[in-house]
């Protein structure tokens, strides 16, 4: 059976941060995940997961001025600094909210030359790091369409990267968005490369909205995702069309969620 999660950071945009936690909840969902934790007190969250019988089982390291459109420094030699520090904050959440996975895309190339040594070296670094506290370091491939100059931007280079990262702690996250808008065929991907994914997100496409609203035949996807014996949780990561409940009508006549 395949397990759901919400991304409160995209879903029930019409409530308050802490109160998407009560509403996944009243919608069914036993496990959350949003994009960062940074700047509240992971009691805050702790609180809320408690109150909700709630499992957190994703956040990203931080990846800078998210506001200012900054999408991450791991490849970028002249932000080794800000990437360590970001990975100390990391470990400090990871320490106290316990997800079983964090993310680090690569972010864009910027003007540093050879992004690839300083990629490897960051998240080497960063997988050697979080085993230290049981938590697996996941990668997410991220189209160069939305982070123009993304050192990872499809599942080969993850794999490729992976091959030179001197730890085993380190696997993908797939987002089916990222995916397909990289050019990927992200049923074959998933076919091939299941053994190394660890997390998984999805929208449709092209509006990267709730399923049932673009081209994906998602009760395929999840017919292979269920057949090929995936362990980990999938995610809903879209911008809801029209209100966050409502969004739910396709996955409900599939029987995904009550």
């Amino acid at each position: 059976m395949l397990r759901f999660a919400a991304n409160l950071t995209m879903l029930y945009p019409e409530y308050p941060f802490l109160e998407r936690f009560d509403r996944a909840a009243a919608d069914g969902f036993q496990a959350v995940e949003f994009f960062f934790p940074y700047g509240t007190p992971a009691e805050t969250f702790s609180l809320a997961l408690e109150r909700n019988q709630q499992e957190l089982v994703l956040f990203n390291m931080p990846l800078g001025d998210w506001d200012a459109g900054e999408r991450g420094f791991a490849s970028q030699p002249s932000r080794r600094d800000d990437f360590r520090a970001g990975l100390d904050q990391a470990v400090a959440y990871g320490k106290a909210l316990r997800p079983p996975r964090i993310n680090c895309p690569s972010g864009p190339e910027g003007n540093d030359a050879q992004p690839w040594p300083t990629l490897v070296e960051n998240m080497t670094m960063a997988a050697r790091t979080l085993a230290d506290i049981d938590v697996q370091l996941v990668v997410e491939p991220i189209n160069r369409n939305d982070v123009p100059g993304a050192v990872i931007s499809n599942v080969e280079q993850a794999l490729a990267l992976f091959e030179k990262v001197d730890s085993d702690n380190i696997a993908i996250q797939f987002d089916l968005w990222h995916s397909l808008r990289a050019g990927e065929d992200p049923f074959s991907v998933l076919k091939s490369h299941m053994d190394r994914i660890a997390h998984i997100q999805i929208a449709d496409v092209p509006g990267r909205h709730q399923p049932g609203t673009g081209e994906v035949d998602f009760e395929k996807l999840f017919t292979l995702i269920d057949n090929s014996g995936y362990q980990g949780w999938v995610s809903l990561e879209y911008h809801p069309q029209g209100g966050t409940q409502e969004s739910f009508a396709a996955l409900r006549r599939m029987g995904i969620l009550g």
